[in-house]
């Protein structure tokens, strides 16, 4: 039994867990999605999926990656254009809110929720943009580590996380979207781009669940420990 869109890993050291901007701004009450008005049920669902497979994972001895969406406090690392699409919402990244500067890097709102807190020795991803390697070292940190195959969760799924799994592919990795350990601020927008992904097999990489993907990775343990 395989959930891998082509190949599965031989090797669960080259097969690291990306978790995407669990961030308080996106997930948590008070943070930036919930001063805009649009709550955070939504996000918050993906927390405790994600929470199942990093248990799994790190128990697996796999790679974790974290990233977080936000920008330099002087905001030179901010194009105009992005801040402007923001403040149309009425908040915009830069201003002050009540969880300090939105998506500014080290303000309250730029952590990541405590349920899913990185571990010692996990990497890290800051990011200026939306997909998690654009102007970061991801690529680079995956490639010295012998990583080809990426299993994707976080937020949101119709931007930083569709972002991403497209890129991914383009660089030549194996991804593979849980569709339960991510989601969207709007469910029905979620909807329609796991529908996206998910056409023709999987446009980008495949998609699958975490209940598919933890049952290959306890398979895969038992192989290993046999």
């Amino acid at each position: 039994m395989s959930c891998w869109p082509r190949t599965a890993p031989s090797d669960l050291r080259s097969v690291a867990l990306v978790v995407i901007d669990m961030q308080v701004d996106f997930c948590a009450p008070g943070g930036w999605v919930d001063q805009l008005g649009e709550g955070t049920t939504s996000t918050r669902n993906a927390i405790a999926p994600i929470a199942r497979v990093l248990t799994a994972c790190r128990a697996a001895g796999m790679p974790v990656v974290h990233t977080r969406e936000g920008h330099e406090p002087g905001l030179h690392d901010l194009h105009a254009n992005k801040q402007w699409r923001t403040r149309h919402h009425g908040l915009g990244i830069g201003d002050r809110g009540r969880q300090g500067r939105i998506l500014v890097r080290g303000e309250p709102g730029w952590q990541i929720v405590p349920e899913l807190a990185p571990d010692a020795g996990e990497h890290i991803v800051d990011k200026p943009g939306k997909d998690a390697f654009h102007q970061t070292d991801l690529d680079a940190w995956l490639r010295e580590h012998g990583i080809r195959h990426l299993v994707i969760t976080g937020v949101t799924s119709d931007c930083c996380v569709q972002s991403t799994l497209r890129e991914a592919w383009d660089r030549g990795y194996e991804g593979l979207l849980l569709s339960d350990a991510c989601a969207a601020v709007e469910p029905r927008n979620h909807s329609g781009m796991l529908a996206l992904l998910s056409a023709w097999g999987g446009r980008f990489g495949a998609v699958t669940d975490c209940a598919r993907f933890l049952q290959w990775l306890g398979a895969r343990m038992a192989q290993v420990s046999a």
